[in-house]
């Protein structure tokens, strides 16, 4: 369905790829952050808010036709970069059970913050539906 781009003397990337290629239906998705349907938060904690950003991904994508297989690109604003990386092992249990693959290219960056005070990740997608 896609193709990950690695370079063959390159060291494999964790959590990642440095690349993909994809025909189809492109789908962007505007960055999610971890509040509910409803726009409240029901938790401050990173993981859960996590969580829920990745849960609000798939339903947009589900608005398309889409899965968390057809994702090709994300890109995560963190405003605590030293606790994204202290909770990497939830954070990654979270990933697995929610997106699954990690054959995504994927950018990690730290802001000042976020629109929303409350919110600690959000997260852009771009998917590519094959077709």
């Amino acid at each position: 369905m896609h193709k990950v781009l690695q370079p063959a003397h390159w060291a494999p990337p964790r959590g990642y790829v440095n690349g993909v290629a994809a025909r189809g239906t492109q789908v962007f998705v505007a960055g999610q952050i971890g509040w509910n349907a409803d726009c409240a938060f029901d938790s401050d904690d990173l993981v859960e808010q996590t969580r829920q950003a990745l849960l609000n991904v798939i339903a947009v994508l589900a608005e398309a036709g889409a899965t968390p297989d057809h994702i090709v690109r994300m890109t995560w604003y963190l405003v605590d970069r030293s606790e994204y990386l202290a909770r990497g092992k939830e954070i990654g249990a979270v990933f697995r059970d929610t997106i699954g693959s990690y054959a995504i290219a994927m950018t990690a960056v730290q802001v000042a913050a976020l629109i929303e005070s409350r919110a600690k990740v959000e997260i852009e997608v771009t998917a590519v539906i094959p077709g």
